[in-house]
């Protein structure tokens, strides 16, 4: 594996980790006023904000994260295994 694969992948999973972060978070201080949700909420929107644009309104219920863990899940199994 090279050293580009590891950081990527690397930086894969730390975004996992903080949207998944957000996602509890949000459960714990759903007006998200503390600091580390406002942090999660900057790193996480850019990449999860145009995905919630294209979904249809599910009301209360946001699968974006769902569904861009599951699509970095897809892009770090193909940078590690063909690079």
């Amino acid at each position: 594996m090279t050293e580009l694969q590891v950081v990527l992948g690397h930086v894969i999973t730390s975004l996992m980790i903080a949207i998944f972060g957000r996602v509890i978070l949000s459960w714990i201080f759903p007006r998200g006023e503390d600091p580390l949700s406002k942090f999660l909420f900057i790193v996480t929107e850019p990449i999860l904000r145009p995905v919630r644009n294209r979904l249809p309104n599910f009301g209360m219920l946001d699968l974006s994260p769902m569904i861009v863990i599951f699509v970095l899940v897809l892009i770090k199994n193909f940078i590690i295994g063909h690079l």
